[in-house]
């Protein structure tokens, strides 16, 4: 389309978002990296104090801790630690800040995963589009 004389804009203008720095949408890179991060922390705790040795138990428990972060962290804070050290935040489009319910529904569909693989043009993840919100930098 852009070939055709269409102007899309840069990631995050359709959303009144910045294009660089402060504010605007967070890269590939760092989201992916702080999920890293936060699915790391969450099978080291999964491992060193629930279940006796790496297994399937291991994993449940770590998605299960992992939902159980996401929500309680971006629902209040607005970052899980992941995101934090890379410097990321979750809002919601609108006000800016994400409301328990919205965190709620958010976490549930990135633990399904499939809604965080499609993504939109603004590189939004399908559960930040159902949920309204967007992560940028901060």
């Amino acid at each position: 389309m852009e070939d055709a004389g269409a102007d899309f804009g840069y990631r995050g203008k359709g959303l009144g978002l910045p294009e660089e720095g402060p504010g605007s949408i967070a890269g590939p890179g760092r989201k992916l990296g702080a999920l890293a991060v936060d699915w790391a922390l969450c099978l080291l705790i999964a491992y060193g104090l629930i279940t006796d040795g790496y297994g399937q138990a291991t994993s449940n428990w770590a998605l299960l801790i992992f939902f159980v972060l996401s929500v309680l962290t971006v629902g209040t804070v607005g970052f899980t630690p992941g995101k934090r050290l890379l410097g990321l935040r979750v809002v919601e489009l609108g006000t800016g800040r994400v409301s328990p319910p919205r965190a709620l529904l958010r976490s549930a569909l990135l633990c399904l995963a499939v809604p965080a693989l499609i993504w939109d043009r603004d590189g939004r993840g399908l559960h930040d589009r159902l949920a309204r919100t967007v992560e940028v930098r901060i």
